[in-house]
């Protein structure tokens, strides 16, 4: 888990040393910085695997150069395949095996790794770059291409040093409906992301850069499971094992995030029976209904791990909201990156890597919405004068939850109502708000040939997950030094999920069913009969009292009239119904504070719409 950098422009060195200290939290160990005939790489180490200096980076195999950033966990049958192949090793890294495995095999090698990554190889016999990320986007890829230069960072600040880069307005408005700036695209005009598995080619003669896909989910459901329920248990319990197994290799300490909830109690099950003297962590609220650490620490006795439990209140919590944009570098709204951050941070001390429960939810329909999208699916049958009839009458109410119910049914499909519930319900604060809902996945939402639930959850594999959870949990864990690994997140344990009959995964008033199921093979179902409890941090209430001068402060009529693409009065209210009572609109406010936060650090740089570009 690391830092990288590469570049075909010529920046001075200190320049260089300032692009790789900006992202230092990233690799403490050991930074690298190498100039070749057509290009630099530069690196921050976190060493986790083969911690001797001859695996420091930028690392060199024959006529190849890398930086890389991740893990492969299925090195070491890579490795043994290739030495029947009559490949040498002088390390017991995982980058070298990166390396003789492109030899091998080209492109084709992304298709024999199984890890998180965002790697570049520098081939100076074909004077090309090859670079890579892995497939569901768990490791952070952002590149600058412009004529015959390119540069390329695991952080978007890096490429701001020595650039008069300009903040993209269209990516503004997406980031107030997602809460995350969608990839392709990044805050700024110039900069783009590499998308969740695919690959890049870049002739360094020529200039020329070439994006292609390696990898995308089975939209059509073309390969459905065929078996009986316990044949998927069996299956996806031996995949699971294998997928922590894999997870559970390093040469520094290791550890589970242990919510208590099912997904981090399955890994953590799973692991215990692996090692001994398993350590987990959780984190602790004082505040009534976010406080599941009593449940983590139930879970944690039984299965005799050695357990950390962390407490949180607003003063460590507000001194982490001062330094948010500081480590995620772009507008980014899931208010969890603040007790992710302080859970990493505490982790750190006992550990180096900490395996999650992520993409639980995603993979095997266990978010609330999903429940709610199947209980309203029949009103989506009614014709839409007698659905806007029906908001009518709820519009008469003053809860602003039937508003909201109303607003969901004049949708005019239930793929639209999804998306809406995806970003925000009511947005009659942002401007131009129609341009942010445009998806490069919506085409598979609307017109895939599976029932709704299914698609749904493709659509949040590929756009939630890769843009909210895994940007949340990358930044929040290499902000202190922290590599976070994820079991679930597989590809095996997703594409396997893909094939299974959605019933096998979610019944009425039983979601993730399969898992849940796996999961009562080691600890008792009593411990789990509750409500499903997220990740959040209470700012409903903190909003409201301890940080209320803090958010008038920050969010007064002069600091919102330098947000663009807001409406500054709407604004006002919507804050001033937060603060009386009338709507929780906490979600809106922690969006506005994070952005208000990272354009105050940016303030010299133009403001352009991707419309002005054209």
């Amino acid at each position: 888990m690391c830092g990288i950098y590469g570049t075909t422009l010529s920046y001075s060195d200190d320049v260089i040393r300032e692009k790789m200290e900006r992202i230092s939290f990233r690799g403490p160990d050991y930074t690298g910085i190498k100039r070749y005939e057509s290009v630099l790489f530069a690196h921050n180490r976190l060493a986790i695997i083969d911690l001797d200096a001859r695996s420091n980076q930028p690392f060199s195999y024959l006529h190849l150069h890398i930086v890389f950033n991740g893990e492969i966990y299925n090195y070491q049958s890579i490795k043994k395949e290739l030495e029947v192949r009559k490949y040498q090793f002088q390390t017991s890294s995982d980058t070298e095996v990166i390396c003789a495995a492109y030899l091998e095999y080209g492109v084709e090698c992304l298709q024999h790794f199984n890890g998180m990554f965002a790697f570049v190889i520098y081939d100076t016999l074909k004077n090309e770059l090859f670079g890579a990320r892995d497939r569901l986007g768990k490791k952070p890829f952002y590149y600058r291409h412009s004529g015959k230069s390119f540069e390329f960072a695991s952080q978007p600040s890096q490429i701001d040093i020595e650039n008069d880069l300009t903040i993209d307005e269209t990516a503004i408005a997406s980031y107030l409906v997602w809460n995350y700036i969608p990839e392709p695209s990044s805050i700024y005009m110039e900069v783009k992301k590499l998308s969740a598995g695919h690959y890049f080619k870049y002739d360094l003669q020529q200039g020329d850069l070439q994006l292609y896909k390696y990898w995308d989910l089975d939209y059509n459901w073309n390969n459905k499971f065929i078996g009986s329920y316990q044949d998927a248990k069996d299956e996806l319990s031996a995949l699971l094992d294998d997928a922590v197994r894999i997870r559970m290799f390093a040469d520094v300490p290791l550890g589970v995030f242990l919510s208590g909830g099912i997904d981090s109690s399955l890994v953590s099950a799973i692991a215990s029976k692996q090692v001994s003297n398993l350590k987990t962590f959780s984190i602790k609220f004082n505040e009534v209904g976010f406080d599941e650490s009593v449940y983590a620490e139930k879970v944690a006795r039984h299965l005799g791990t050695e357990h950390h439990t962390i407490p949180c209140n607003y003063e460590e919590g507000i001194n982490l909201i001062e330094n948010v944009s500081k480590y995620y570098d772009e507008p980014f709204a899931d208010s969890s990156a603040i007790p992710s951050m302080l859970l990493s941070k505490y982790t750190r001390k006992h550990v180096t890597v900490a395996l999650s429960g992520d993409a639980g939810d995603e993979a095997f329909l266990g978010y609330h919405r999903y429940r709610w999208i199947d209980k309203v699916q029949w009103i989506f049958k009614l014709p839409s004068p007698m659905r806007r009839n029906i908001a009518a009458l709820l519009n008469h109410s003053s809860n602003y939850r039937y508003k909201l119910i109303a607003m969901g049914i004049s949708m005019p499909e239930i793929e639209s109502l999804y998306v809406k519930l995806l970003g925000s319900m009511e947005d009659s604060w942002i401007l131009n708000r129609s341009l942010a809902f445009e998806s490069p996945h919506m085409q598979q939402l609307i017109h895939a040939s599976k029932p709704m639930l299914e698609r749904i959850s493709d659509f949040d594999i590929k756009t939630y997950l890769n843009g909210d959870i895994n940007t949340k949990v990358d930044r929040a864990s290499m902000a202190f030094s922290l590599e976070s690994r994820s079991p679930l997140m597989d590809y095996r344990v997703i594409e396997f999920s893909r094939t299974l009959p959605t019933h096998f995964k979610y019944q009425v008033n039983n979601q993730k069913r399969i898992l849940k199921d796996l999961l009562f093979e080691h600890l008792p179902a009593t411990y789990f009969d509750r409500p499903k409890s997220g990740f959040t941090m209470p700012f409903k209430n903190w909003f409201r009292t301890e940080l209320k001068e803090y958010v008038l402060d920050k969010l007064s009529k002069k600091a919102l009239e330098n947000i663009p693409g807001i409406d500054v009065n709407r604004t006002l209210v919507i804050i001033d119904e937060h603060m009386s009572g009338k709507w929780n609109r906490y979600p809106e406010i922690w969006k506005l504070l994070v952005l208000s936060q990272w354009l105050n650090k940016q303030r010299k740089k133009p403001v352009l719409s991707n419309l002005e570009a054209l």
